[in-house]
């Protein structure tokens, strides 16, 4: 697969835990990536994240990090999962105030996607591209 493609596809599954971790008032402590090729190989690895977390923003970059770290190059992907390890409460992680104006409007353009998630259908919005550098 085109490396453009797989990206596409991570991010997808990172939009969909998200969104699951978030309906459920979840957090994660990490991810967990698990790669499948042709021929029946698979490839995992789990990280953790810098703090217990369900939002998109903080879950991208780990998966890419993780992605990064397959060194896909020649193998034909034919499945891939994303996981996550650790949930604990979402009331439980503690929110650190931020001078970052970005960050929280991110963080409320999610909560409104959500909104329009659940009344419309979880395929009415797809997921905004995530630079691939951060």
């Amino acid at each position: 697969m085109d490396g453009a493609d797989v990206r596409a596809a991570l991010l997808t599954r990172v939009v969909d835990l998200g969104l699951l971790l978030r309906r459920r008032g979840q957090a994660a402590r990490a991810l967990t990536l698990q790669l499948v090729f042709a021929g029946g190989g698979q490839w995992q690895k789990t990280r953790r994240l810098a703090e217990p977390s369900a939002h998109e923003e903080d879950m991208h970059a780990l998966a890419y990090q993780l992605m990064d770290v397959a060194g896909l190059q020649r193998g034909r992907l034919t499945g891939m999962t994303l996981g996550r390890e650790g949930l604990v409460d979402a009331d439980q992680v503690a929110e650190q105030i931020s001078l970052d104006t970005g960050r929280k409007a991110r963080l409320v353009a999610e909560r409104a996607v959500d909104r329009v998630r659940e009344q419309f259908g979880p395929g009415v919005i797809g997921p905004a591209a995530f630079p691939l550098a951060s």
